[in-house]
């Protein structure tokens, strides 16, 4: 069996701008702060070990309230500009001619990740979407690949998956899980370290067809 574990903001799709509208609203509407740039917010999601309550809304810890008037604004923001990265509705196509599992990894809630597959038309591709709700601890935690790998029924000695992601969280989840890595380039993050770095979607069909040739 072959598989794909994406995950999915930076790799799959670009919401950038998406989140960074509904930060600056909390910011403006709660805090009274000036809006930030699609790039700072971009690269804060990516950091591992980062304060965001401190990076998006200079507070030390999130206020009660201020994740439900994020979750209200993003509810109808998520599905403004969301698209997918070029090459990727080709490459979930080849995919799954060639029966490859395909399930995605998500820090983000479940529902606003079913939003936004829903709105392009590559829901019913996924096996599988784990959100961070899901899961006591997301990633980097391998708490949600081990999840998806249980469900697909994951057999380390014969089977053979792949966690694709732009940044090092999902490196180390993937890496924690016991499954081999691809880091794209196209990302919020455009360098990372995983087993193999993917400059376009074709490269992450080389990889895993190559893995294990089709019969």
């Amino acid at each position: 069996m072959k598989s794909i574990i994406f995950d999915m903001d930076g790799t799959l799709i670009n919401s950038g701008a998406d989140i960074t509208a509904s930060v600056n609203h909390v910011r403006q509407t709660v805090y009274n702060l000036p809006e930030v740039s699609v790039d700072y917010v971009t690269d804060a999601i990516n950091r591992d070990q980062q304060n965001l309550a401190m990076m998006f809304y200079e507070t030390p810890r999130y206020e009660p309230g201020t994740q439900q008037v994020f979750e209200a604004h993003y509810h109808e923001q998520c599905v403004q500009t969301v698209r997918l990265y070029e090459g990727i509705a080709e490459l979930l196509s080849t995919l799954t001619r060639h029966n490859v599992h395909l399930a995605v990894a998500t820090n983000a809630p479940t529902q606003f990740a079913l939003r936004m597959l829903g709105k392009l038309n590559i829901t019913e591709t996924f096996s599988h979407v784990i959100g961070s709700d899901q899961v006591t601890t997301p990633k980097p935690n391998p708490e949600m690949i081990h999840t998806i790998l249980k469900r697909l029924h994951h057999d380390s000695q014969k089977d053979f998956s792949l966690m694709v992601g732009d940044s090092e969280k999902d490196m180390e989840a993937g890496r924690r899980a016991g499954i081999a890595t691809a880091f794209v380039t196209w990302g919020f993050t455009p360098q990372g370290n995983g087993d193999f770095t993917c400059q376009r979607p074709e490269d992450i069909s080389a990889i895993i067809l190559k893995q294990i040739p089709d019969s």
